[in-house]
């Protein structure tokens, strides 16, 4: 992939382009689209990567506490919900990822071409994003697991302090993860890598040797039938399940910044965020490349869309659908139907049944399992709300493209998790902090399928508008979650009175 350092020559808009429509920012530069790697087995473990970082930021939340707790309380039937919403996030992502392909700008930065103007949006994501993330639920979850492994036994109410100062450890050692590294999104991917592939390894072996076949089967129905809801559904959990069974909102903005600082497509040309702690990174662009509509560049064009396609269909999508079916597999045929399981527990309750009904050395297993998806999880949030703001603020804000954008980051990063650090003093617990992340993930995901569908049908040359069934899908995504939404505010209400 070329340096993004290198002499290269881009044009602004010359004569032929100067009606070029580019929304509420500044026109984008214009120049090729780099070669991508021939597309081989080998290039594609080396070129793929965005998908594995979201999966491993989104494991945590929906696949390792949402998905058990709701198949315990109402069954198996339910997970159908599952399904819809890891297809229609997909389809999200992919199209996300189709705008930073051709521009080179994560999607945030499109959504700001949009009227009423980049200050109204970079507002509103800001708010949105700092609502939802900056509630570290699952640092809280990691500190049930620790406080559990240390203990001996599940964490109550009368631990809360306990649980506290843990949680506070955590987030500092997240924070120092992410100032450190040339390239945070090679930070992120090497980690996400090796915590999937051990988190996939434990749910296999534990799955295979000790789930009934029934089990397997009743499970593996519930995500390919789908079933009328139970009348006593909790909608609020029910709104966090279908957020959360893929990467819940701001992290499905947020493969796109991933995607730009992997280097994937024009994105090559873009630098990337570097660790403050770290050195010779490359500095990030303020503003857009597109590549100009020929032959070779649309040639091009099809071997990067390959490789985005196996990140999020295979690696992504599937990873968060086996994610979901082996946990959720797990629970079901340790935990009885119907168990309320109490919110102080949320990552650590797994451990505890699976000693008890299944071998008493899954506890301190199950127990490491649930701590390095937790806090992929926390590590993947963090990040994704600091580089969503951190973007918006280098797009959107020319006084800040003064200082390094690692600076940027890095304060940002500080600031947040600081701001983590009080909400965590004043959460419940972990279920009940999890459940805000996952009901502000429906206005994202609703808002933003209309605005992606309008982005890469205004914006991007006609050879690469998505096909018609892909703008029919984003439709359904947005009146999917839209129609979760209404429903979660209507029940909040219903509640209150």
């Amino acid at each position: 992939m070329p340096d993004p350092s290198e002499t290269v020559n881009f044009t602004t808009a010359g004569t032929a382009d100067v009606t070029r429509d580019h929304g509420c920012l500044p026109d984008w530069q214009t120049g090729d689209l780099p070669e991508p790697l021939p597309f081989t087995l080998r290039n594609i473990l080396r070129t793929i990567g965005p998908g594995a970082i979201l999966l491993a930021g989104s494991i945590g939340g929906g696949e390792w506490i949402a998905g058990p707790m709701v198949a315990v309380n109402y069954g198996s039937g339910i997970l159908w919900i599952a399904s819809v919403a890891i297809f229609l996030q997909m389809i999200f992502n992919l199209e996300a990822i189709r705008y930073t392909l051709y521009s080179g700008e994560p999607i945030v930065t499109g959504i700001m071409r949009l009227t009423p103007g980049s200050r109204f949006w970079a507002a509103f994501y800001i708010v949105m994003g700092v609502i939802q993330l900056a509630t570290p639920a699952m640092a809280l979850g990691c500190a049930n697991v620790l406080f559990a492994a240390a203990a001996n036994r599940e964490p109550v109410a009368a631990d809360s302090t306990v649980l506290l100062w843990i949680s506070y450890f955590i987030m500092a050692c997240t924070v120092l993860v992410l100032l450190s590294g040339k390239s945070i999104e090679k930070v992120l991917e090497r980690l996400s890598w090796a915590m999937v592939l051990f988190i996939f390894s434990f749910l296999i072996v534990a799955n295979v040797l000790f789930v009934p076949l029934e089990v397997w089967i009743r499970t593996a129905t519930g995500f390919l039938m789908p079933q009328p809801l139970p009348a006593d559904v909790d909608v609020m959990l029910l709104a966090v399940f279908a957020a959360t069974a893929g990467s819940g909102g701001l992290g499905n903005l947020a493969i796109s910044n991933l995607s730009r600082d992997k280097g994937l497509g024009m994105g090559a040309w873009m630098g990337s965020f570097g660790g403050v702690l770290a050195s010779d990174h490359a500095e990030l662009a303020t503003i857009g490349r597109v590549f100009r509509v020929t032959s070779e560049n649309l040639r091009r064009w099809s071997i990067w869309w390959k490789y985005s396609l196996l990140d999020q269909t295979v690696l992504w999508g599937m990873g968060c659908v086996l994610g979901m079916f082996l946990n959720v597999n797990l629970a079901v045929s340790i935990v009885p139907t119907g168990t309320k399981l109490p919110g102080y527990s949320a990552g650590a309750f797994q451990a505890q049944y699976m000693a008890e009904h299944l071998w008493h050395g899954f506890w301190a297993l199950c127990l490491v399992n649930g701590f390095w998806i937790l806090f992929s999880t926390q590590l993947g949030n963090i990040d994704v709300l600091t580089r969503i703001v951190a973007d918006i603020g280098w797009s959107g804000w020319p006084r800040l493209q003064k200082m390094a954008s690692s600076r940027l980051y890095a304060r940002l990063l500080l600031g947040f998790a600081t701001l983590g650090i009080v909400v965590l003093s004043f959460g419940e617990n972990a279920l009940s902090l999890f459940k805000v992340l996952g009901v502000f993930a429906g206005p994202i995901l609703t808002i933003g399928a209309f605005q992606i569908l309008r982005i890469n049908t205004r914006f991007l040359p006609q050879e690469i508008h998505p096909p018609m069934w892909r703008r029919f899908a984003l439709v359904a995504c947005g009146l999917f979650y839209g129609a979760i939404s209404i429903a979660s505010l209507l029940s909040l209400f219903m509640d209150k009175t």
